[in-house]
């Protein structure tokens, strides 16, 4: 099984943009949930934005809405998170993850409903 893979961090100056790309198997592209996640130092992940297989997002934490956008890349076969007036407290690991999908929806994002498969992309925002 193809692993995600995350890709696409890197320094930037507060108010500038990033896009992080996850990669992930056929299968789980088509037929998981697909979160985004991010850990800060000495804490556990936290999740910042999360999508139905549809592709339609379900989530996105109050500290990134209107400025982070999720999609997935049907032709690539990728996972984004457009982020855009990025902020210094945005500065942490970020991490792609894959969950069950249960009854309709996806599971709450939480560590352990999803699997963290990727090594995350590291992002760093400067003042």
């Amino acid at each position: 099984q193809v692993q995600p893979v995350e890709s696409g961090g890197g320094s930037v100056q507060a108010g500038g943009s990033l896009t992080l790309s996850c990669g992930a198997s056929a299968y789980t592209f088509r037929y998981s949930c697909l979160a985004w996640f991010r850990q800060f130092p000495g804490k556990e992940r936290e999740g910042v934005a999360r999508v139905l297989p549809s592709g339609r997002p379900t989530y996105y934490a109050d500290s990134v809405k209107g400025r982070f956008t999720v999609s997935r890349d049907l032709a690539n076969g990728t996972l984004n998170l457009e982020m855009n007036s990025l902020k210094p407290e945005d500065s942490a690991m970020y991490y792609c993850a894959a969950g069950p999908l249960s009854g309709g929806d996806c599971p709450p994002l939480s560590e352990s409903a999803y699997n963290f498969l990727g090594q995350g992309t590291q992002v760093t925002v400067s003042s």
